[in-house]
């Protein structure tokens, strides 16, 4: 009766965010009351949703700095130089450009922080998709399956949920995984020419000048964000070594990811902003941005307190793997590595790695099958993962780009199928599975 309210549930809210019938900040917090209410948990469903909002939390006020971190980066133009380059080398050409975004948001991604990634790649490139009249839907899908393939890395999330779950270290899960994720990006780049291509067609290669003199382009791009007056070009160098060590040691991890944003956030507002005023009309103007995304995060705790405190996902888990046939044992990792797409599409990273892959992994272990090899599988998914509408990053994306969640999910979800299969194949080639 769990699994079914679970997955009935699932289908409700897919289908009102999908049929634009409801927002998804709605959706996410009303659905799973009503259907918890159905199954008769009227009265615990407080306590379960203060549990769901309480762990999710940090993650909301990490969100919450790192936006306004970023929006304080692109604002004093730190990022001008680097998009004076990407115009340099690119120039009007659609299909290097969308390689490059490629490139460049892969590039970005190493920190496995989709919010960084995002708003870097998006303030870098999209007044060159505006100027050239590119589908910005593509700049958001590259970065998109960029991203999909680098939250494998264990500073990412998901592979240290698993390797926590199933009592791994990341010699036996994510290291073998490495050239599995080269061949994923490889993929990616090869959508960004398909993708390229098509914009190259449809529009042409437009001339765009450069120079001292004629320097429009580069007028335009920092027009798109803030007033020159915001600018800080003598403290370019600053900010970069700021930023720099704030990645080195979110890599690190020698302390909370939220405390970290908090304290870089204070130091870049103060140093490139020491005047009073201007602090607090950089927080307005960011303030938007951030309200959108930081209040579906803490929205989307009452959707995995419920999921989780009703045991509807271990009743779904146990329904997975009931629905196996014996004779598909052997082939338990490649069903795993393609499950593992819509299941972490439907419920948080948390839920899945926590609640659905340790079941999985013993019901592997009665056919000879390795929890590392069932752990490795279930990375695989994650290129779908990240066009979730539980993700928060997500929704900061949309933000940027102007596009709707499900038109973008429309255009993304096939590109991104494309690499769960070639990274599952990759996978078996290599004996990774």
């Amino acid at each position: 009766m769990l699994s079914i309210l679970g997955f009935s549930m699932i289908a409700v809210f897919m289908y009102l965010i999908m049929s634009k019938r409801l927002s998804a900040l709605v959706a996410i917090m009303l659905v799973p009351i009503i259907f918890g209410v159905i199954g008769g948990f009227f009265t615990e469903l407080g306590p379960m949703m203060q549990e769901g909002v309480e762990g999710i939390a940090s993650t909301a006020i990490m969100i919450l700095f790192a936006i306004l971190y970023f929006g304080i980066m692109i604002d004093s133009g730190l990022f001008d130089p680097l998009i004076s380059k990407i115009l340099k080398i690119v120039k009007g050409d659609p299909l290097k450009i969308v390689v490059g975004t490629a490139i460049l948001s892969m590039t970005v991604a190493l920190d496995g922080d989709g919010t960084t990634t995002y708003i870097i790649t998006v303030s870098a490139l999209l007044p060159l998709y505006k100027r050239l009249g590119m589908n910005k839907i593509i700049l958001a899908t590259v970065a998109m399956l960029s991203m999909g393939v680098m939250n494998m890395t264990p500073w990412g999330g998901a592979s240290a949920m698993a390797m926590a779950s199933l009592n791994l270290d990341a010699s036996e899960l994510f290291l073998p995984m490495i050239p599995v994720m080269g061949f994923g990006l490889i993929w990616v780049l090869v959508v960004a020419f398909i993708l390229g291509k098509g914009e190259r067609k449809r529009l042409g290669v437009v001339e765009i000048q450069h120079g001292h003199t004629n320097s429009e382009a580069n007028s335009e791009l920092a027009a798109t964000t803030v007033s020159r007056d915001y600018r800080r070009p003598k403290l370019v160098w600053f900010n970069f070594i700021l930023t720099i060590v704030l990645m080195a040691s979110l890599i690190i991890d020698f302390m909370s990811l939220t405390i970290l944003f908090m304290i870089a956030f204070a130091i870049a507002l103060l140093v490139n902003y020491p005047d009073l005023k201007d602090q607090q009309d950089r927080i307005a103007v960011h303030s938007k941005n951030a309200l959108a995304v930081v209040s579906i995060v803490i929205a989307a705790g009452i959707f995995t307190g419920i999921m989780s405190g009703t045991k509807m996902i271990d009743a779904m888990a146990i329904t997975l793997v009931s629905f196996i046939p014996e004779s598909f044992g052997p082939f338990l990792p490649v069903i795993v590595a393609y499950a593992s797409a819509p299941f972490t599409f439907f419920m948080s990273n948390n839920a899945f790695y926590f609640g659905v892959l340790p079941i999985i992994a013993q019901a592997a272990d009665a056919y000879g099958i390795s929890a590392a090899e069932i752990g490795r599988a279930s990375l695989i998914g994650q290129p779908i993962h990240v066009l979730s509408p539980l993700v928060a990053a997500a929704h900061l994306l949309i933000g940027l780009v102007g596009t709707d969640f499900g038109d973008l999910q429309r255009f993304a979800v096939k590109w991104a199928l494309g690499t769960v299969t070639v990274m599952t194949i990759a996978a078996i080639i290599l004996g990774v599975i």
